[in-house]
């Protein structure tokens, strides 16, 4: 992990910096947490601070693994910190998503409708048969095991607070570093640079996305940044004056926003300027939100291309992938139907006075310019930072890509031209084409 580019800048200014870290094996799928007793001791005796980050963000895990990852491990964590001698904060990074049948949502604590115990206890004691078959109506409102193992674990929290100084920080969807350590970091497709990579690429034809949704994106250094601010925040006073639970959404409610739509615009404008290599064919994405459209389109520009140029690579002794890559692309847009159909506002004025309140020399380091950011050069550095980190093209290689890319649009218009030629061809042969004629300019 440490090897990773992230830390370039560190190494090179503070080379000695990453010694301070003491790994600890753990498994927070395990009851206790999975930890020795000899390392859970020097816990107990050492820790001020904890940040709990760790969890499953799979949408598709069955509900004992998503509620023993998310959910009792909060539990155990909350159990072993009500032991830790020199405790100052527990801050428990949590998702504006778990409240999601609410169309706006506060920097509050919404009451759940569950007992986090007896769902932990369903968990641990109901066979997988009878929990696959009642985990749907056990979500209710939920739209996925996330999303309902870390409301509950929310839950959890909130009952610790009356003993332990906790923290809540709800973050949205987590995208690339807008400015620290490097401009656009990031190691994964998850959000709207996945949908830019995809579209940029050409494997990604259509989406089932409704275009005015504004999602809501929040840049990875913010949230990090918010997170160490409001752990400080919460550790000036000791639990004897101050027994509230902090609670904090990383949102972007108040930074400049922009609906699907626009952002699938602007992402085929950055992809002609900064080329992604080896591109499949002329980037173009079909947008519906008429669920039958969607699959019908599925099928014609995604399933029948990639089965036809599988054959074909199949034929030359490569190795054929295009329809495997559509179906996980088929089955992520699936798991994020819902979020991209859907539209909620999450407001942030708690964390935004966080920011506000900071004095002038901690804004130089932990501060975000949230009203002077510039959404198009942060989408481009976005793209760029997912063709060196996540893709390892060469930026010295944009020319190369820029001629292939233009060899595709004229394949696509090639193509085009004499698919409508061939449908033409046909018509005649069957004299459509006479009858569609007599039929609007009558002799």
């Amino acid at each position: 992990m440490l090897e990773n580019k992230l830390f370039d800048i560190l190494r090179s200014e503070q080379p000695s910096a990453l010694n301070k870290l003491i790994p600890i094996a753990s498994d927070v799928s395990v009851e206790g947490l999975g930890l020795l007793p000899s390392d859970r001791e020097m816990l107990i005796e050492k820790v001020n601070i904890i940040f709990h980050v760790a969890a499953s963000v799979r949408f598709d895990d069955n509900l004992r693994k998503a509620i023993f990852n998310n959910t009792r491990s909060t539990r155990d964590l909350c159990i072993l910190a009500t032991e830790m001698k020199k405790l100052v904060v527990l801050l428990h990074v949590s998702s504006t998503y778990t409240q999601t049948d609410k169309s706006v949502v506060q920097e509050t604590l919404y009451p759940s409708e569950l007992d986090w115990k007896e769902a932990i206890k369903v968990a641990e004691t109901v066979d997988e048969y009878t929990l696959r078959t009642f985990t749907a109506k056990y979500l209710a409102t939920m739209p996925n095991t996330y999303t309902f193992s870390k409301r509950l674990a929310e839950a959890i929290i909130n009952d610790y607070s009356k003993s332990l100084p906790c923290v809540i920080i709800r973050p949205s969807i987590v995208v690339s570093t807008a400015i620290e350590p490097v401009q656009g970091w990031l190691d994964n497709f998850n959000g709207p640079i996945g949908l830019f990579v995809g579209g940029g690429k050409g494997v990604l034809r259509v989406v089932y996305v409704d275009p005015v949704v504004t999602s809501d994106f929040i840049p990875v250094d913010v949230a990090i940044k918010a997170m160490i601010i409001a752990a400080w925040h919460r550790g000036l006073k000791p639990i004897t004056e101050d027994d509230t639970m902090h609670i904090y959404n990383c949102s972007s409610h108040d930074v400049k926003q922009i609906n699907i739509k626009n952002l699938i615009q602007m992402a085929f404008k950055i992809t002609k300027d900064v080329p992604l290599e080896q591109i499949v064919w002329s980037p173009a994405t079909t947008i519906t939100k008429n669920p039958y459209m969607y699959y019908i389109l599925v099928l014609i520009m995604h399933i029948f291309p990639a089965f036809f140029i599988d054959r074909i690579m199949k034929l030359f002794g490569a190795r054929p992938m295009l329809l495997k890559l559509q179906r996980k692309i088929y089955c992520a847009n699936n798991a994020l139907s819902y979020f991209l159909t859907n539209v909620w506002t999450f407001h942030n004025e708690k964390l935004i006075n966080l920011f506000d309140d900071l004095s002038a020399e901690n804004k130089q380091h932990f501060g975000f310019a949230y009203r002077d950011f510039n959404i198009e050069n942060y989408f481009r550095n976005g793209l760029i930072g997912a063709k060196v980190y996540l893709l390892n093209e060469d930026m010295n290689q944009l020319e190369a890509a820029r001629y292939h890319r233009k060899r595709m649009d004229w394949l696509n218009r090639i193509t085009t031209m004499l698919f409508v030629i061939l449908i033409l061809w046909i018509f005649y042969r069957n004299n459509t084409l006479s009858y569609i004629t007599n039929y609007f300019i009558p002799y």
